[in-house]
């Protein structure tokens, strides 16, 4: 009788052991895809980071190279020999540059 029950026991163990393990692997999986998801949303978050950069640079540079300009037709409304096309043209390139 004792021999049957640790035989039981035994099974009963093994059993267990192994329904943890499964547990275990379960886990294992959704953890793997949490992190795959985690990862993909990261690389996405990365690349819209770095889109709204480009577009803020070009914004800023839009509107500092239109002060510019602004104030190379004022220089020219003052009486300075200043050709503001061409002075705007070539501050472009300084202002983007800069920024």
């Amino acid at each position: 009788m004792e021999e049957r029950q640790a035989n039981l026991s035994d099974k009963l163990a093994r059993a267990a052991d192994l329904l943890r393990t499964r547990v275990d692997v379960e886990i294992e999986q959704q953890n793997r895809d949490l992190l795959r998801s985690i990862n993909e949303r990261t690389r996405q978050q990365l690349r819209l980071q770095s889109t709204v950069e480009g577009l803020s640079v070009g914004a800023i540079g839009y509107y500092v190279v239109s002060l510019f300009a602004y104030l190379a037709k004022g220089a020219q409304d003052v009486g300075l020999h200043v050709e503001p096309a061409s002075v705007t043209a070539a501050f472009v390139p300084i202002a983007v540059g800069v920024i």
